[in-house]
């Protein structure tokens, strides 16, 4: 009980949602649809088929407000910084995934992400920039219980908010829009999701992405049950997109799902003959190793003509002569000598080549492989926890997705060198992930986190054991999994020399190192002339080199993990693509840089200190030499 008297109101509309649930949007009376369920001749207005809410047109302003933000890097917060391609980047997902756009745009192998789920209890991004404060709290109904603002940037999406899909739609809308800039022309994006949300998920991506993109919704079989209302809960959804689905050469996947039952593997020395080689069940040498047969998608035979197939560092020492069927001559010698080549039909590719460890494995990179929409028992939200609490020795966060789920997502698509990325990393499941795949196949794939230092809860187990953030549970996992992994493999291989990357760079999203002009605040002669005074140098005055340096790479479309190699007073970026000048121009550094010829020299205005003629100078020497210039 409650001490107040019965709402009539309340209790009619209840019985009107139990006769008509139709005329029910968001727990709120749509009155056209009320109307036509009364059967009243009605016409809908923008009568198509689409999905539209409330807060769509703020939800697309916000998307498309471009942000002046960038990224400063945090070495001490990092593991292996000058060396490493991996990167954790610590901000709002939103205006990261902006700073990103121009650095980042279409390089994006694989994204995975784990949003909230909207369960009634979800902390969601508040991204209302164009009005304020509490324009925004009235219009979306998202004070808490107390009228009061739950955490900075976030707040607690209520079933009672009255927008509740509305508010997690809007959030969701211009993340995936700019993420799907971020992707190759043959990535994938996976998402994490339950029932909550999954049918609107399902209609927005195919807003974002396209309906012909759908690829799969996968089903995960949690392993667990929870008791939820009728039935009980014991799976999630993926949700899977291709950024153009045409374009996927089908999944570069080996595991237990692909025709091919698993990598061959036989330690073998550098040139010895092939026929040391032992292939497992569906692809093998038979008799004196002269036969070669397959079952690839279809069935083949091969024959090796010459005596012995010799290979020496991943490469056939000589030409073999072979017969064939279906397959060409000259495509079987390509595929041998590692090349990713296909026949006509484009339906299988075979990579041989040594590993790291010098051991000759064979790889199927395209091909039919249509591995299963249910997921079982690749591994449960139980093991999710126990692996926290395995590198933790602590029960510090609940339920993170298993790191052997995201393994089997990561190697559905990726291979060598792509890059993944997770801009709701929470614990950075993704990154283990990565590391472990990495380990295994001596891989080079690379992983992009991205995540708010959203407060951990002060009762909570994080927070008791030190982590003030999210964020910085993330961090910690990342540097555990590399301390683990070292110690697991010490004394096997050499790390250095393996290539395997167990590092990397931590990023902060922070305000820009140069003074924004606000032309929206000029209302007097006396304010154009104080913003004026204000511009002469445009360089904040507590910016920093290194700052600036990484947010000018940003600002060129240069990623964070340029080669960066700084001499006498020059950084050179990625060699000689471009020459950056930050602390002093002179004759000595113009030579220096007209030598080397780079594509692009930049540099910052206030180092000509009002020499108008020094500028005139330095400009046309390189437009002389070549070289494009910019000064900031």
């Amino acid at each position: 009980m409650d001490g107040k008297s019965l709402n009539v109101v309340e209790e009619k509309i209840n019985d009107l949602k139990k006769i008509l649930p139709e005329a029910f949007t968001e727990e709120k009376i749509d009155w056209e649809k009320l109307k036509a369920a009364l059967g009243e001749d009605i016409e809908f207005k923008d009568e198509r088929y689409h999905l539209n809410w409330a807060g769509k047109s703020e939800a697309f302003r916000a998307l498309q407000t471009p942000t002046t933000a960038t990224l400063i890097p945090d070495k001490e917060e990092s593991v292996n910084f000058d060396n490493t391609k991996n990167l954790f980047i610590e901000g709002e997902n939103l205006e990261v995934l902006k700073v990103l756009q121009k650095s980042y745009f279409g390089k994006i192998k694989m994204i995975y992400i784990d949003p909230p789920y909207n369960t009634g209890n979800d902390f969601i991004y508040s991204d209302k920039f164009a009005e304020n404060r509490e324009d925004y709290l009235k219009r979306s109904g998202t004070k808490d219980e107390n009228g009061m603002i739950t955490r900075e940037g976030l707040f607690r999406n209520s079933k009672d908010g009255g927008h509740y899909h509305s508010n997690w739609l809007s959030m969701m809308y211009p993340r995936l829009f700019l993420a799907r800039n971020l992707l190759q022309e043959d990535g994938v994006i996976f998402i994490s999701i339950d029932d909550n949300e999954v049918h609107n998920l399902r209609m927005l991506m195919n807003e974002v992405f396209g309906e012909e993109n759908f690829l799969t919704e996968l089903i995960w079989d949690l392993g667990t049950g929870t008791a939820a209302g009728h039935f009980t809960r014991s799976h999630e959804y993926i949700l899977a997109y291709a950024k153009y689905k045409t374009d996927l050469s089908n999944f570069a996947y080996t595991g237990k799902d692909s025709i091919i039952s698993e990598r061959a593997v036989k330690k073998i020395s550098k040139g010895n003959p092939a026929s040391n080689i032992t292939f497992p069940k569906g692809i093998e040498f038979e008799g004196n190793d002269k036969t070669f047969k397959g079952t690839i998608g279809v069935s083949e035979k091969i024959e090796i003509i010459s005596d012995e197939m010799v290979f020496k560092d991943g490469y056939l020492v000589k030409e073999v002569e072979l017969k064939a069927g279906w397959a060409m001559r000259n495509q079987i010698l390509s595929w041998l000598e590692g090349n990713e080549t296909c026949d006509t039909k484009g339906q299988r590719v075979i990579r041989f080549y040594f590993d790291k460890k010098g051991v000759l494995q064979y790889e199927k990179v395209r091909g039919y492989i249509n591995p299963q929409s249910v997921l079982r028992k690749i591994a449960s939200t139980r093991k999710g926890s126990q692996e926290i609490e395995y590198l933790f020795e602590s029960k510090i966060i609940e339920f993170p997705k298993p790191k052997d789920l995201i393994k089997w997502i990561v190697n559905l698509v990726t291979s060598n060198d792509d890059i993944t990325l997770d801009f709701f990393s929470g614990s950075c499941t993704t990154a283990h992930a990565v590391l472990d795949l990495n380990k295994a196949d001596g891989g080079n794939r690379k992983f992009i986190m991205v995540q708010m230092p959203e407060p951990c809860d002060e009762k909570s187990e994080a927070y008791k054991a030190g982590y003030k953030t999210i964020a910085e549970i993330g961090k910690e996992r990342i540097r555990r999994v590399i301390k683990k992994i070292k110690k697991d493999d010490e004394g096997k291989f050499d790390f250095a020399k393996s290539g395997l990357d167990l590092g990397f760079k931590v990023f902060k999203l922070r305000q820009s190192n140069f003074k924004i002009w606000r032309s929206d605040r000029i209302e007097s002669e006396e304010e154009l002339l104080r913003q004026m005074e204000k511009h002469a140098d445009p360089v904040a005055k507590e910016a920093k080199i290194e700052d600036i340096l990484y947010e000018l790479l940003l600002k060129s479309g240069k990623e964070l993990t340029s080669e960066i190699e700084y001499k006498d007073g020059i950084f050179w970026i990625n060699k000689n693509e471009i020459a950056v000048v930050l602390e002093k121009i002179d004759e000595d550094i113009m030579k220096t840089v007209i030598v080397r010829k780079p594509e692009k020299l930049i540099t910052l205005d206030r180092l000509f200190q009002n020499n108008d003629q020094l500028k005139t100078n330095t400009a046309l020497q390189m437009k002389d030499a070549g070289i494009e210039m910019g000064a900031v």
